[in-house]
């Protein structure tokens, strides 16, 4: 019986955490994905075009990432289109949502790396790039 007790508050346990952690990742937007959906759907604005990437300045990779946000996706890394919070107060400050991260790959790294484009806007208006994972950042397309 006491056996019994304890497998049912295991159980339960885990399912207490595994709600828990379902509902913060949705109400985080950080971690989100998309927004959360509206009693009233929102016409979606097309994307501006993407600026070139500078190839003496940005990796080649950079064009590629950068096409995908023009067009929308589809991303390769789940994580890409998050929210970028700016924490560190790196960029301009906005209010919370303006900035999204994206990856640029890095060859021969079998994780994400630590190259990112930055965008500022739906639809984008501004584009930053950090190849040290948000220690520093240039502007793309524009003067900083």
């Amino acid at each position: 019986m006491r056996r019994m007790r304890w497998l049912m508050f295991a159980f339960l346990a885990v399912m207490v955490f595994m709600a828990w952690s379902r509902d913060a990742v949705l109400r985080d937007d950080h971690v989100a994905r998309r927004p959360h959906a509206t009693a009233q759907a929102q016409p979606r604005a097309m994307p501006a075009p993407a600026p070139r990437a500078d190839a003496d300045a940005l990796p080649p990779e950079a064009d590629a990432t950068l096409a995908l946000i023009a067009a929308g996706g589809p991303f390769p890394y789940d994580r890409d289109g998050v929210v970028f919070g700016n924490f560190e107060q790196r960029l301009p400050p906005r209010e919370r949502g303006w900035y999204h991260e994206y990856t640029v790959p890095t060859p021969g790294v079998e994780h994400r790396g630590a190259r990112r484009i930055v965008t500022g806007g739906t639809p984008p208006s501004e584009y930053w790039y950090t190849d040290d994972h948000y220690g520093s950042f240039r502007r793309i397309g524009g003067r900083q």
